[in-house]
């Protein structure tokens, strides 16, 4: 029997942990890579790739598109939380959007370390995403709200902003 290499005890260790988490997951177009959903609470659902290379786990998981206004607001908001976030960084693509991301050595590659990137992962795509929504996004959800109270539409989706939604300067009513 062969000694297993590095790459593949990592590959094990991250198929093990989110299969027992229970977590849907399912293999990805790159060689190594594991593309797993997890659940969230502000942000429905959070997809995170997972790709186990020869030297280190890469991780990628898209946060939110580019803001439509208040861009350095809504920037300087994320570089703040990323002097606070643990192995992770967020970072923009060509377009715009917002990812977090890092590159965690194979040798680190255990089934705690592995938990606590998926935490870290989830709360920097879901606990943000409400207040990002609200920096990048306001004019647009208040012309959705406007015209969804308009035409009798369903306003679930946009309940956690009703207090700044219904008002049109923004203020929170109690």
């Amino acid at each position: 029997m062969t000694e297993q290499t590095e790459r593949e005890r990592a590959l094990d260790v991250v198929t093990r942990v989110v299969t027992e988490a229970e977590l849907e997951h399912e293999g990805g177009a790159r060689d190594g890579e594991l593309v797993v959903t997890l659940p969230g609470e502000k942000k429905f659902k959070t997809v995170v790739s997972l790709v186990v290379g020869e030297s280190a786990l890469s991780v990628s998981a898209f946060v939110i598109r580019n803001a439509d206004e208040q861009h350095e607001r809504f920037y300087r908001y994320l570089l703040r939380r990323n002097l606070r976030m643990p192995l992770l960084a967020y970072s923009i693509d060509a377009s715009g959007d917002v990812y977090v991301g890092g590159r965690i050595p194979l040798r680190a590659v255990d089934e705690e370390l592995l938990d606590s990137l998926l935490g870290v992962v989830l709360e920097a795509a879901d606990a943000p995403f409400n207040e990002l929504l609200l920096i990048g996004f306001i004019t647009s959800m208040r012309k959705e709200w406007d015209w969804r109270v308009k035409n009798g539409e369903s306003l679930r989706n946009l309940e956690a902003f009703r207090s700044v939604l219904e008002h049109p300067d923004g203020s929170a009513q109690d």
